[in-house]
């Protein structure tokens, strides 16, 4: 019986505040994985034809090939250079290394995390609301709350520890 209790006592108390701050950072590295295949799908068709790539990636993913959008795709994607590439790869690796820092810190609940984090999210919020008003789709619309919500609630977060950090020192 004692042992349950001493268990307990313990382990550090996380508050409802810090869960949110580590599913925040749990997000931001389910982000930086995909990114992470990303650049390493990238990486794959360096050398290739990134058109028939992405026909073949059709075909297997059951799209027409020959649709108006695949199409254009398509053809967009044969225009890519193989140093264009490059630099895709290089701008999606950097993107999942930020997001492995905002990740790993928020779970570690680091203050910079979330200055990081509001200050990167924040600045994308203008190019997903420009990409919402060009075209609406419910992922869009989905995406961009929770980045939203996320701020936010980040900024509420911050504002919140630094109010408590002048009342215990001033």
């Amino acid at each position: 019986m004692s042992t349950s209790t001493h268990s307990h006592a313990g382990r550090a108390r996380i508050s409802a505040y810090d869960r949110w701050l580590m599913a925040i950072g749990a997000l931001k590295l389910g982000e930086a994985l995909l990114f992470v295949l990303l650049g390493f799908g990238v990486i794959h068709i360096m050398h290739k034809d990134v058109g028939d790539e992405l026909t073949r990636l059709f075909v297997a993913l059951r799209f027409d090939p020959e649709g108006r959008l695949a199409s254009l795709l398509i053809d967009k994607a044969s225009m890519i250079s193989p140093h264009q590439l490059e630099q895709i790869t290089v701008a999606i690796f950097a993107h999942s290394a930020l997001d492995i820092l905002e990740g790993v810190g928020l779970i570690l609940r680091k203050i910079w995390a979330e200055f990081v984090t509001i200050a990167v999210s924040a600045f994308f919020l203008p190019f997903e609301f420009v990409a919402l008003a060009h075209h609406v789709t419910w992922i869009r619309i989905g995406v961009t709350a929770i980045n939203v919500a996320m701020v936010i609630y980040l900024i509420f977060h911050v504002q919140m520890r630094i109010r408590e950090r002048s009342r215990l020192h001033g």
